[in-house]
């Protein structure tokens, strides 16, 4: 049974509401191809292979976490994005900032991923991050165990001691590491981090683990597939397979 496109968009609108994006984001509705849907494809980002998916797959809309119109356009060409979903009748909803905030959006799953405690667990990073308790460990082991969970290349600044108090920020974090330091934080992990981070990071002997952008954020699709078929079990919903780290990586 197909549903539109506003009616999904309300409902990840009331999980996520656009109120809670940076005033520098763009979110929303951002590709209106006027279509209903039967099927729906969920991503970390809108690749022209997760387009090409849909189309196979006959979804008319993608629901993705990175803005796939974030700068102004100035010129489109046919075979851009943006293009080819309105060439293929498939809209595009992105949640980006105000899934990092919402609950249970991009940054609540990375704590459950992590093992930061809910009891207790604060925001910081403008609302974006996450601050809690964690059962005793060392940054060589949280570096690990994100390598082995988020799939990803990692690297890592070793701590001077135990992390109990973890701070995460989903994709680009590494700028928050003061912030987390100065609320507690025994260490940072994140998807990005600059190298004055890393500096910082062991000069003030605090753990941080950079686990990737696409690592830290990519299962926030899924919990968006879930949500969906939650509320409209007659869809087609999944998450896209071509929805893959852009990065390789060596052994």
């Amino acid at each position: 049974m197909s549903v539109t496109v506003r009616q999904i968009l309300g409902l990840l609108q009331a999980a996520a509401p656009q109120e809670l994006a940076l005033s520098w984001d763009n979110v929303g509705l951002l590709v209106d191809a006027g279509k209903p849907v039967d099927g729906v494809l969920t991503a970390l980002d809108i690749t022209l292979a997760v387009v090409r998916e849909a189309v196979e797959n006959d979804c008319q809309l993608i629901v993705s976490h990175h803005p796939v119109i974030f700068q102004p356009i100035k010129s489109l060409a046919a075979d851009d994005v943006p293009a080819l979903l309105m060439k293929n009748g498939i809209s595009a909803i992105c949640m980006h900032t105000n899934l990092d905030a919402a609950p249970g959006g991009v940054n609540d799953t990375l704590c459950e991923i992590l093992g930061i405690a809910a009891e207790g667990r604060e925001s910081f990073a403008e609302g974006c991050g996450r601050i809690g308790t964690t059962m005793p460990t060392t940054v060589e082991a949280l570096a690990k165990f994100c390598a082995d969970t988020l799939h990803t290349g990692v690297k890592y600044v070793n701590g001077a001691r135990a992390v109990t108090c973890l701070a995460e920020v989903s994709g680009g974090g590494g700028s928050y590491l003061q912030e987390a330091i100065d609320r507690g934080a025994d260490c940072l992990v994140t998807g990005e981090a600059a190298h004055h981070i890393a500096l910082l990071a062991k000069q003030k002997g605090i753990g941080l683990v950079v686990a990737g952008h696409w690592g830290t954020e990519h299962a926030i699709a899924d919990v968006l597939a879930a949500l969906i078929v939650r509320q409209f079990p007659g869809l087609t919903v999944a998450h896209a397979e071509a929805d893959t780290d852009p990065y390789c990586y060596l052994a």
